[in-house]
């Protein structure tokens, strides 16, 4: 769910993050949101690419990271966010990665308040590898906004 959803309401941005949220059914859901500074390789089409971190009001989420790529990801090659000397696995659906577990997510989350660049590596379905590098700046705050949004 990217912030061009229909019904996606911007809530505030802070540098490179912004804050959505967004009703899902009965749910809501709040999300932190960037657009990557950089992909690699330049000659391919990438389409629109973020990396969020979502809450759901219900409690079905709580600051989950995700990858949102513009093309299908190849399932058997697991993206990697990686933050400082904190790298972790991710594995993909389609179009979008996630972090199996909580113990991870919330590893992933505090390196990501405490850095400054996170570069995720995904192989697409076509077996080109991909790396995209996002800034941190702003993070922190679109985290706390994101959860108090959602609360």
């Amino acid at each position: 769910m990217a912030h061009a959803d229909t019904g996606a309401k911007l809530e505030a941005v802070f540098t490179d993050w912004s804050v959505y949220s967004k009703s899902a059914g009965k749910d809501k859901v709040c999300y932190a949101l960037a657009k990557p500074v950089s992909k690699t390789p330049s000659s391919v089409k990438h389409g629109d690419i973020y990396f969020m971190v979502a809450n759901w009001k219900s409690g079905a989420a709580k600051e989950q990271p995700s990858l949102l790529t513009g093309y299908d990801l190849k399932l058997q090659i697991p993206p990697t966010a990686r933050v400082g000397s904190s790298k972790i696995p991710m594995y993909a659906t389609q179009n979008e990665a996630f972090i199996e577990s909580g113990t991870d997510e919330k590893k992933l989350v505090r390196a990501m308040r405490k850095g400054a660049l996170m570069r995720v590596d995904a192989v697409s379905a076509r077996g080109t590898q991909t790396s995209y590098e996002f800034s941190l700046k702003g993070v922190t705050a679109a985290l706390k906004k994101a959860r108090s949004t959602c609360q």
